[in-house]
């Protein structure tokens, strides 16, 4: 039997009426947030959330305030009846799917900033960024009051970012991350993935590979500063550049840290290939 249309609604009016009979109920509620062009990876957030949860709400909105002035926006794949098919399919039971005036009405004039651990990295390489970010996830916690939020860990630094965010306001939410999904030849899955070329489709997945055997080499006791700076060798001789980063960091605050620190470590790793930014990261 085809999988049933995935009710949506379009309005904060019209999530909070839905939300609110299944809270009546005693029911769960999670949150699963994207900006849509859904793929393996973000249906895998939502099988997570469903664990976690008797109800998921998916959200799909492409937000004009993370994206720098000469960033992507306009070409951003918007794909919302093929994502609701999918969303469906893995057993999504709510779209909240706002327009860009529901969610910005006029004069809006609040922003929601995170120190810190939003400074270095993409903070630095995309100013503004973070500000977006954490202004549209409040937004959506406060819309939807779920008893959870998923996301996943491939954005490490929004991750952290979100959660600090979370526990600095005190919000009722539990933030639950979710492992990098990854195409068989280790490359991350990203909506971004659909601009490379077949050419530069085959060098991408050397990010992934650099990230895993830079964290071999950090646990084998190699220095951080040899171990970045042969990441960043790697990456340009595969074809990657610019390179925006490519750097071990402490895995919760994403501070810089002293060699030797017996702390949780993150490499984390941007850069371009071709005009197609990518991110990507491992723990260690």
């Amino acid at each position: 039997m085809p999988t049933p249309p995935l009710p949506t609604v379009r309005t904060v009016r019209d999530l909070r009426a839905v939300v609110g009979g299944w809270k009546r109920a005693g029911q769960k509620v999670a949150l699963v947030p994207t900006m849509g062009a859904l793929h393996e990876g973000h249906l895998s957030l939502v099988e997570l959330a469903r664990r976690h949860a008797a109800h998921v709400v998916a959200s799909v909105f492409v937000n004009p305030t993370q994206f720098g002035p000469n960033e992507d926006f306009d070409r951003y794949p918007r794909t919302e009846t093929r994502d609701a098919e999918l969303l469906a399919g893995v057993g999504c039971d709510l779209l909240f799917a706002p327009g860009v005036e529901e969610m910005y009405a006029p004069g809006f004039s609040t922003t929601v900033t995170v120190g810190g651990v939003s400074e270095p990295l993409d903070g630095a390489a995309r100013p503004g960024h973070f500000a977006g970010v954490a202004t549209v996830v409040s937004k959506l916690l406060i819309q939807a009051a779920p008893d959870v939020a998923v996301f996943g860990e491939k954005d490490y630094q929004q991750l952290q970012v979100i959660r600090r965010l979370v526990r600095d306001l005190d919000l009722p939410v539990e933030i639950v991350g979710a492992p990098t999904a990854r195409a068989e030849d280790g490359l991350a899955l990203s909506s971004r993935n659909a601009y490379l070329s077949e050419e530069a489709r085959k060098i991408a997945p050397a990010l992934h590979r650099a990230l895993a055997e830079a964290a071999r080499r950090l646990r084998e006791g190699e220095s951080i500063e040899r171990v970045e700076a042969t990441g960043r060798a790697a990456l340009e001789r595969a074809g990657f550049g610019p390179i925006d980063y490519f750097e071990v960091r402490d895995a919760e605050t994403l501070a810089r840290l002293e060699e030797g620190s017996t702390r949780e470590k993150r490499i984390l790793a941007a850069a371009f290939l071709g005009k197609t930014r990518l991110i990507d990261n491992v723990g260690v």
